[in-house]
């Protein structure tokens, strides 16, 4: 083995970039899931290059996605908390946003974090080389960075290079006033009327910071519900709430038009109806998915398999159809989350280095930061019976939370869907503050194949908003004190 790289003492990790010979394991890519491989299979005994476009490790979730967005959420509670605790007779007053010193703050969290990175890559080990890597070959990749091109070969090869934005023909090209998440999350200004494009999970976590900080939000929808695909009960109380706070929320409605002017971006929308209107706006937030970078990496060089929209398919051990070749994270599938991709990175790690391994998690909790927070896990009622099951919920309403009164977020839901030929729990979820921690408890008993009774029957503290996850479960055996029980399910 020839390893002629010149590792940097540099904190982000990234090499002095020199000719690379011949290692164990390539990894492509540096994101969640591609650093986990990579320090997975160092561990394991295994020589490990790493390859990615950034000069800091993390990917979009750590550089431009995940930890930047949730710093600004932080700081957009923070003021809507503010605010709202004038009705309880504490009024802190109003001071206009320091841009700058939120955006130096948010971009100290993503250093700290991308910094530790590094140092976790060099004690491991592995080497980091900055530049966009493609296949070349069966065992080979060419590597293209600042300073220059080098080879490399590899026995075998974990692909995480993830997935972009998906962009719009429609909108004016090279207008710094369109934003995509990353450009969002830039802060370089705060507008005063913002459009979102979008009512998925980044364009409303977007569009609460831009409204926290003072722009008059807008969000246009082309399906009949925000966050489409997720339960329609648990959206209701978010929905509810933006629909206050917002100038419109725009459902069954598309854009035909966008005309950029010197001053404002003139919008012309149809709704489900077929009636025409149309808005200014100073800017756009274009937020309409992701798609899969599979296409990108010269698959066809190495005779790896990627389908016409830029997928991966893998199996449960996350071999591509070339045994020695694994591919992992967005690139293999939905649902396309961080947490999934880190898994999926051990695993795949695991395999190469000759462990039996597969990814074969029963429930993949998902997020949604807003204000207030959305989360689930497992199935919905409908997908439940898509599959056969005869399910009913346990549903407990915030209102009767003694800690949710407390703080004045009543609003909030938590809602179980039990299988009722066992009464296992196969879904969940939840609105309301800190919905995406308390979404934990379900996604282990879903796991674990705990019942009803397992989680009615365990003791939770009081006064906490942990306790309706109980709750439910009591609502639905019946056994509720708190409120009138709901008619237990027959067996």
């Amino acid at each position: 083995m020839n390893n002629d790289v010149e590792k940097s003492d540099a904190t982000n990790g990234a090499s002095v970039y020199a000719p690379v010979s011949h290692w164990d394991i390539a990894v492509l890519g540096g994101g969640p899931g591609g650093y986990t491989a990579a320090f997975r299979a160092a561990d394991l005994g295994r020589s490990v290059v790493m390859i990615d476009s950034r000069p800091t490790l993390g990917g979009v979730c750590l550089n431009v996605g995940c930890i930047p967005s949730k710093a600004l959420l932080h700081a957009a509670k923070v003021v809507t908390e503010a605010q709202e605790m004038a009705e309880y007779g504490l009024p802190f007053g109003y001071a206009a946003p320091d841009i700058n010193a939120l955006r130096n703050w948010k971009q100290s969290v993503v250093e700290r974090l991308t910094g530790g990175l590094g140092l976790l890559a060099r004690k491991r080990g592995v080497t980091v080389l900055q530049g966009v890597g493609r296949l070349s070959g069966p065992n080979t990749l060419a590597v293209v960075g600042p300073d220059g091109e080098s080879s490399i070969s590899f026995d075998q090869c974990i692909i995480a290079v993830g997935s972009e934005p998906v962009t719009l023909p429609i909108m004016p090209p090279d207008d710094p006033r369109i934003m995509d998440s990353t450009s969002a999350l830039e802060l370089s200004e705060v507008p005063k009327r913002l459009l979102v494009l979008g009512a998925g999970i980044i364009g409303l976590e977007m569009a609460t910071v831009y409204d926290a900080l003072g722009s008059d939000v807008e969000i246009v929808e082309m399906q009949d519900q925000i966050m489409p695909g997720a339960d329609k009960d648990i959206v209701k109380p978010l929905k509810d709430r933006i629909s206050q706070r917002y100038r419109a929320v725009r459902l069954r409605t598309r854009v035909t038009a966008v005309d950029a002017q010197k001053k404002t971006i003139n919008v012309s929308f149809v709704d489900g109806d077929g009636t025409e209107s149309s808005q200014h706006f100073d800017r756009i937030l274009v937020s309409v998915g992701r798609r899969p970078n599979g296409g990108k990496i010269c698959a066809e060089t190495a005779g790896l398999d990627v389908s016409t929209d830029g997928f991966i398919p893998v199996s449960s051990d996350l071999r591509t159809n070339l045994p020695h070749i694994f591919a992992i994270g967005d690139v293999v599938g939905q649902p396309m989350l961080a947490h999934k991709a880190v898994h999926e990175g051990k695993i795949a790690a695991e395999v190469a280095c000759g462990h039996k391994a597969h990814f074969d998690a029963a429930a993949i909790p998902s997020v949604a930061y807003t204000d207030p927070e959305v989360a689930w896990v497992g199935l919905n009622e409908d997908q439940a019976k898509a599959r056969g099951l005869k399910v009913a919920t346990g549903v407990f309403p915030w209102a009767a939370s003694g800690r949710a009164q407390s703080i004045g977020r009543p609003e909030g839901l938590t809602k179980l869907i039990f299988d009722t030929a066992d009464d296992r729990l196969v879904g969940a979820a939840i609105v309301g503050l800190n919905a995406g921690e308390l979404i934990a408890e379900a996604t282990l008993a879903i796991e674990m194949g705990a019942t009803a009774t397992d989680i009615g029957r365990t003791i939770h503290a009081h006064p906490t908003l942990s306790e309706t996850v109980n709750l439910a479960a009591e609502m639905f055996e019946g056994t509720i004190t708190d409120l009138i029980p709901q008619r237990r399910h027959p067996k």
